[in-house]
């Protein structure tokens, strides 16, 4: 009797998995859609806690980051290291003590970010912060946020475009960020622009938490 128990089990399991030869299988795991990048205004983010590493950061920046602040198409972005000899400036070619990338648009759009390779003093930023509001022609642009402490928000006409930028020190980093647009674009949808493309820079330039 026992060997014919052990006998019909198996054959009862086997009706029971197959039936009349249809498969049960498993519904698909659907994987969670991952989040649409959304960028953050320079106002929503304090920049005053923020803690920066004297490090190349420049790949790690979103491309919808630079996309948004190039106002849609983008051209592939050159970066640069320190030592290394770069355009450091708008048409000035020298070799470079920063970390740095640009990259243009259409429409004559641009942007740019930069970080000093060494140590900043908070007097030395001060004196940073005095020497580009001298710059001719530039202002700072009404209701402008901090970025970093000390720090500069600052507006330069260059030709048919715009500059729109921010300076500031993080501990003893000097971090900088621009964007240009062609006149045509209002003043404060450039500073806007400017200040999410400055968030999305101080967040790949941060020191990882722990």
């Amino acid at each position: 009797m026992l060997a014919v128990v052990l006998t019909v089990l198996p054959i009862a399991a086997g009706v029971i998995v197959l039936g009349d030869g249809e498969r049960t299988t498993s519904p698909p795991i659907t994987m969670p859609t991952p989040p649409s990048y959304s960028s953050t205004a320079l106002a929503d983010y304090d920049t005053t806690v923020v803690a920066v590493t004297r490090a190349p950061f420049c790949d790690l920046l979103p491309e919808e980051a630079l996309a948004e602040a190039l106002g849609g198409t983008t051209g592939p972005m050159t970066s640069y290291d320190n030592g290394e000899r770069a355009e450091v400036a708008p048409g000035v070619d020298d070799v470079a003590h920063e970390y740095g990338c640009r990259a243009e648009g259409s429409g004559g759009t641009e942007a740019r970010a930069w970080l000093f390779a060494p140590p900043v003093t908070r007097s030395r930023a001060g004196d940073l912060v005095a020497l580009a509001a001298e710059r001719a022609g530039c202002r700072t642009p009404a209701r402008a946020r901090p970025f970093g402490a000390p720090s500069v928000a600052l507006v330069c006409p260059s030709g048919d475009r715009r500059w729109a930028s921010y300076r500031g020190l993080f501990g003893d980093a000097w971090l900088a960020c621009s964007v240009a647009a062609p006149t045509s674009l209002p003043e404060a949808d450039l500073v806007d622009r400017a200040g999410r493309w400055c968030v999305a820079v101080a967040q790949a330039a941060a020191t990882p938490a722990g």
